[in-house]
């Protein structure tokens, strides 16, 4: 098969699983907790990248230098954001979650502003500020008058959103680390990290005891988050990254919500509303300014 129509092929498998990884957590939450989830789906997400780079001849020992910077990633893009994301998705829809997770480039695009003085472009500004507004119309469910009447959003609401910003800092933070190593050798030790940090957090609450409680939904979406979401994707967006341009994979990430919004509306029976389409359209386009006008 050619390299490039690979590369495609790749790209989409990775949004489309990630874009149903949602609504595999909230199946899986319907029989543990957040912690057990998490855990058993980074158990088997690191095994996977582990084996890949070991059959890739990748491996490549850490400097003690590099040690709390790895750390520090593994628990902000493994530990911390999915302890929100899992926590969040208790109460959030599983495509509520999705379109704000897709605010994520907003926020990138902020934090360069903020920490590395890039100039913000007047698409881009008009982005952030549809972005902001499709939000705004999602976590209030089309009804901006909670944003005065002090009962606006939900705790998962805000749990969620905080996880778009944290990915934003991990994905800045990321860039040093992926130009030193092979992106699949620095997200299988970010991973490891992380998932060091992720039993401390199980056995600091339900510890094992939730396991034998998984009936089959929820081990399959487990089984799905770790060996798909958490494993290949993660293997196929960055093997796609090395083939076609950055801007070029980035559009599959448009993908994901709309993904998300029709496995909810199959598996779990989630109810897809004109304002949550709305809302959606408007991050998305919000999204393509602040991405394209970057470009320019």
């Amino acid at each position: 098969m050619d390299r490039r129509r690979q590369a495609f092929l790749e790209a989409t498998f990775a949004v489309v699983v990630w874009g149903a990884s949602f609504v595999a957590t909230k199946i899986a939450l319907r029989e543990v907790s957040p912690a057990t989830v998490v855990w058993l789906r980074f158990s088997m997400g690191t095994v996977i990248l582990w084996l890949a780079v070991f059959f890739r001849r990748q491996y490549a020992p850490l400097s003690f230098k590099e040690l709390g910077y790895i750390a520090l990633l593994g628990f902000l893009g493994i530990t911390f954001h999915q302890w929100l994301q899992a926590t969040g998705l208790l109460t959030v829809q599983a495509t509520t979650t999705a379109w704000i997770v897709a605010t994520t480039p907003v926020f990138m695009a902020i934090l360069g502003w903020l920490m590395l003085r890039e100039k913000l472009l007047a698409g881009q500004i008009l982005g952030i500020g549809l972005a902001t507004i499709g939000v705004l119309l999602l976590v209030s469910r089309g009804n901006l008058s909670t944003l005065w009447q002090g009962n606006f959003g939900t705790k998962g609401d805000f749990l969620i959103l905080i996880s778009a910003i944290n990915w934003a800092v991990f994905s800045v933070l990321s860039r040093r680390g992926l130009k030193q190593y092979p992106a699949t050798l620095m997200m299988a030790y970010v991973m490891g990290f992380g998932w060091l940090f992720n039993t401390i957090w199980l056995f600091a609450g339900p510890g094992l005891i939730e396991i034998p409680q998984l009936e089959p939904p929820g081990w399959i979406g487990i089984i799905f988050l770790g060996l798909f979401c958490s494993g290949l994707a993660y293997i196929f967006w960055y093997d796609a990254l090395q083939v076609l341009s950055v801007a070029q994979t980035g559009a599959f990430l448009y993908i994901e919500p709309f993904i998300t919004l029709i496995v909810a509306a199959v598996l779990i029976n989630e109810v897809i509303t004109p304002i949550s389409l709305f809302g959606g359209v408007l991050i998305l386009i919000g999204v393509w300014l602040v991405q394209n006008s970057r470009r320019r």
